[in-house]
Formats: C-alpha cells, sequence, structure tokens
C-alpha cells in the first residue's frame, strides 16, 4: 500500500511530474507524513491516484463526490464502482457517493479527523459553501487545508480562512 517510488521516483514526481498545479500537494504528502487525506470532489481520480502512488506510508483515504449523480454540467468523473477499482488496492478507501455538502454533514461525525483536505474546484459553489461548517469539524490546528482555483492552481487556507468562511455559513443559516 506505500509508495514504490524510491528516492529517484519522489524527486521526479515532487519536481517534474505533470500537472504542475498538482506538485504542491504531492510535496506536502510527502514532506508531512500524511496519514489521512480527505478529497472533496474527486473527480476522474487521476489526482488521488497520483497522490495515493507518491505517499510514503498506507493512507486512510476518504473520498467524497457526486459520482453517478453528475450532472451534465457537471466536470468529467467517473462511477463509484470505478473508484473503488483504481483506488482501492492503493490504500484504506472509502467512498462516499452524492452532493458533498450532504454527504459531508451525514458522515462527519464518523470519519475523524484529517491531516489533508483537498477541496476540488469542480464542485457547485452553494454546494461548496455549507462545506466549509463541517471541513472545521474535521481538521486540526496541524492539518493542512487546500482549495483549487478556477484555473486549477491550489491555495492552502489557513485556520483563520476557515473559520471565517465556517462563521459565514453559520450566519446565512441565521438569516
Amino acid at each position: 500500500m506505500g509508495s514504490k517510488l524510491g528516492l529517484f521516483g519522489k524527486l521526479w514526481r515532487n519536481n517534474f511530474a505533470k500537472p504542475t498545479e498538482d506538485r504542491v500537494l504531492t510535496r506536502h504528502l510527502i514532506e508531512h507524513h500524511v496519514a489521512n487525506l480527505l478529497e472533496i470532489g474527486v473527480g476522474t481520480a487521476e489526482r488521488a491516484e497520483r497522490l495515493l502512488t507518491a505517499a510514503s506510508q498506507p493512507i486512510r483515504y476518504v473520498g467524497l463526490d457526486p459520482f453517478e449523480s453528475r450532472r451534465p454540467e457537471d466536470p468529467p468523473g467517473i462511477s463509484l464502482k470505478e473508484a473503488h477499482q483504481r483506488l482501492g488496492h492503493r490504500a484504506h478507501v472509502q467512498l462516499v457517493p452524492g452532493p458533498v455538502d450532504t454527504t459531508l454533514a451525514r458522515v462527519c461525525n464518523h470519519i475523524g479527523t484529517f491531516d489533508l483536505v483537498l477541496v476540488s474546484n469542480g464542485l457547485e459553489s452553494r454546494d461548496l459553501e455549507r462545506v466549509w461548517f463541517f471541513v472545521r469539524r474535521l481538521v486540526r490546528s496541524s492539518s493542512a487545508v487546500f482549495q483549487q482555483s478556477t484555473d486549477g492552481a491550489w491555495g492552502q487556507l489557513s485556520p483563520e480562512e476557515i473559520d471565517t468562511r465556517s462563521r459565514q455559513v453559520l450566519g446565512r443559516q441565521a438569516a
């Protein structure tokens, strides 16, 4: 289940692998020895495959995605069965199908905390708003949360940014 890349494989993956946007995630994964990874928006699962291959230790991977319930206007993705087939041998995998905001609300109290959380840009903005309330409950002070922008680049969010987004969700619900 761990990485079979070796030193040169990790060096290549860390500095020369495509897509270049994902290199920041690979570097973080390798440098911080991530044991628990939550990906909100699995998409085609290619990113998850690359990250799980680069990991230097076994990882618990939880992926939330619409899978078969994708709408025609949504970005491309794979089926739940195909995701299990492609990722299941690379890590301890738990995949949760459905709209990410409601599925995260449903499983939040059962999946524990994560060292690394990835929030894909392929999510509907209204679904994404509610996600932040639950993300705040799934991270520790040492956790890293990355969000993908519309151009594909990944940016790390500070704990303060996550708290602010979580409070904004609560403010909208109270109004």
